[in-house]
């Protein structure tokens, strides 16, 4: 088992929850997306979809954060950058 790309999965799902608790319609595209890896992720365990998505999600949240901060945990934008890095 590949823990580093457990953690990278984890984060990704974590992602998802995020951006579904802000519930507008322009994350719908990420969403779907991380959620299509993540199932693929599950199934043959090839993580590139994650890695993808995961930085495309990663800097989404930055550049809310930077508008919003408290839209946006730091611990969600944390877990992205460890399991990316």
């Amino acid at each position: 088992m590949d823990t580093k790309s457990e953690r990278l999965r984890d984060a990704c799902e974590l992602a998802v929850q995020t951006f579904q608790k802000l519930n507008q319609p322009e994350f719908d595209d990420i969403i779907s997306k991380l959620k299509f890896c993540i199932g693929s992720y599950n199934f043959d365990k090839n993580p590139a979809g994650l890695v993808e998505f995961g930085f495309k999600a990663m800097e989404i949240m930055k550049e809310i954060r930077k508008k919003k901060p408290r839209k946006i945990s730091i611990e969600v934008v944390d877990a992205l950058e460890e399991s990316l890095a």
